[in-house]
């Protein structure tokens, strides 16, 4: 099963007819956003490919408005991950949004901490497959890297321990990310196996084979 997943930056070849015609191609059964991208190219990529999409906020993300005034703070076609687990056929996808806190009143920008409570209070929904199956997800989508995994060295791209932690006890098969630009440390790994789980920085653009 193939996904596209997109993240932080537009990519011309994304945002042109060339989408629908590459994902059947690639037989593309849904999508992933982690953060940090225009709802006008997320309802693009929506309407283009005609797959469930899934989507959670990065910190850049912020309301837009529509062809006819109206305030949009929610990509149409787009079920949001955040604190939430869902399933797409025999696949459970969870996610978490947003980035370290380093402007004051940001939104989608969180202490150590309050991303460590917003993951413990999440867990739940996680922890019966966890006993069950041994995992309690199977696709992780955040916008931070987990702390010290494909993350950078400034604060603002200081990735998350509550992912770590989400890694260490849940196990899931894929944890997808952005927030740290490729081009910011060209030399950093894209792909990184942690235990059980391989952490993939999606930036721009992926097709995984989930």
């Amino acid at each position: 099963m193939k996904v596209l997943a997109v993240s932080d930056e537009v990519t011309s070849w994304i945002y042109s007819p060339r989408l629908k015609e590459k994902c059947e191609e690639e037989q593309i059964e849904f999508a992933i956003s982690c953060g940090d991208l225009s709802i006008e190219y997320l309802e693009f990529i929506a309407s283009s490919i005609n797959r469930p999409c899934f989507f959670v906020r990065g910190n850049h993300d912020h309301y837009e408005i529509g062809p006819h005034g109206e305030i949009k703070s929610h990509p149409a076609g787009w079920t949001d991950l955040d604190m939430a687990r869902t399933r797409y056929k025999h696949l459970s996808l969870a996610g978490l949004e947003g980035c370290i806190r380093y402007k004051p009143g940001a939104p989608y920008q969180y202490s150590q901490q309050q991303q460590q409570l917003r993951a413990f209070w999440m867990s739940h929904k996680m922890a019966i497959p966890n006993l069950v199956n041994g995992r309690g997800v199977d696709l992780f989508i955040a916008h931070s890297p987990p702390n010290g995994i494909q993350d950078g060295t400034d604060h603002a791209h200081v990735g998350f321990t509550a992912l770590n932690w989400v890694i260490e006890n849940f196990k899931p098969r894929f944890l997808l990310h952005g927030h740290q630009h490729r081009n910011y440390a060209p030399q950093q790994a894209g792909e990184t196996q942690v235990g059980e789980t391989l952490v993939v920085n999606v930036h721009p653009w992926r097709i995984l084979d989930v």
